[in-house]
C-alpha cells in the first residue's frame, strides 16, 4: 500500500543528497576564490604602498591612490560578478535533481 511512497522517499533521499554535494562543492569553489581575490588584493596593497612610500611629490602620491583606487573597484566588481556567477551555477546544479521528482508529479519547472 505504501510502496509509492516508499520509493518516493529513496528518490528524496538521493535527491537532497545530490543536491547537498552539489551545495558543497559551489561553495568550496566561491571560498577559493574568495580567498585567491583577498590574497591578491593584499599583496596589491602592499605593493602601492612600497610605492607610496618612494613618492616625492603630492600630485604623484594623488595620482598613484586614484590609480589604485581604480583598479581596485575593477577587480572587486569582476570578483562580485564571478561569485555570482558561481552562485548561480551552484544552485542550477543543486536544483537538477529535484527538477525530475516535479516533473514527476506533473510540474513543470521554468528555465
Amino acid at each position: 500500500m505504501f510502496k509509492p511512497f516508499d520509493n518516493a522517499q529513496m528518490f528524496n533521499n538521493d535527491a537532497l543528497s545530490s543536491a547537498a554535494n552539489a551545495w558543497t562543492r559551489g561553495l568550496q569553489a566561491i571560498a577559493q576564490e574568495t580567498a585567491d581575490y583577498s590574497r591578491k588584493s593584499m599583496e596589491k596593497g602592499a605593493e602601492v604602498m612600497e610605492q607610496a612610500l618612494q613618492v616625492k611629490s603630492f600630485d604623484k602620491a594623488v595620482e598613484l591612490q586614484q590609480g589604485y583606487a581604480r583598479d581596485s573597484y575593477e577587480s572587486f566588481v569582476a570578483q562580485a560578478t564571478k561569485i555570482g556567477e558561481i552562485y548561480t551555477a551552484t544552485a542550477k546544479e543543486a536544483f537538477k535533481p529535484f527538477e525530475a521528482n516535479m516533473s514527476s508529479f506533473g510540474f513543470r519547472m521554468p528555465k
